[in-house]
């Protein structure tokens, strides 16, 4: 039976690259899933009160970029959107390398053939941070997000830390297994509000 949930993300999380490289592992391999991948923007939710938001000087947060190029790319060319996925929360966390910088996706762009001014036209003329806005609003409105990841399935959403990655190459069968216990939770086990380790090993 086909499970259907979305997932949140902001590539600068690093929580987020564990749970999106499972989710990416697992649709791999051929996963029963209807997945919706969320934007959220982490620079909004920290925007103090008073201050303008991400949505009215996206110049002052160092995620969006790379955000909007992400949904374009979700929308316009979703079969490299895996890859893409994948490849700008490596860029953020296995490189080092600033999202914030045109070039940086620009370079993640090129090498998954998806045409760079494409997207950057979407960026440019605002449609990209619209979309932005407009779905983290949604879900913001909808299911109290506040966070990534955060996974939702009907009226059911839930905040997650995966403590372990599903790099390329990783056991499919892992993050199948780790995806579909966390979604059975959410849909079945609505009254688990919290569970949390006191300590994380090393």
């Amino acid at each position: 039976m086909t499970q259907t949930f979305a997932v949140t993300w902001d590539y600068r999380c690093p929580f987020a690259r564990n749970a999106h490289e499972h989710v990416l592992t697992g649709l791999a391999a051929g996963a029963d899933w209807h997945v919706t991948f969320v934007p959220f923007s982490l620079g909004q939710v920290h925007v103090e009160e008073g201050q303008p938001s991400v949505w009215e000087k996206p110049e002052q947060d160092g995620g969006i970029l790379a955000l909007q190029a992400g949904v374009v790319v979700r929308d316009e060319f979703s079969a490299q959107f895996p890859a893409v996925h994948r490849a700008l929360f490596a860029a953020r966390h296995d490189e080092a390398l600033k999202l914030e910088d045109p070039d940086v996706v620009r370079g993640v762009l090129r090498e998954h053939d998806v045409p760079d001014d494409v997207v950057f036209a979407r960026i440019d003329s605002g449609e990209a941070l619209r979309r932005v806005q407009a779905e983290h609003e949604q879900y913001a409105e909808s299911h109290a997000v506040w966070g990534v990841p955060t996974f939702m399935a009907g009226d059911q959403a839930v905040f997650v830390r995966f403590m372990h990655r599903a790099p390329l190459g990783a056991d499919a069968a892992e993050s199948v297994k780790t995806i579909e216990r966390t979604v059975d939770l959410l849909t079945g086990w609505p009254d688990l509000n919290e569970f949390k380790h006191t300590s994380v090993p090393r």
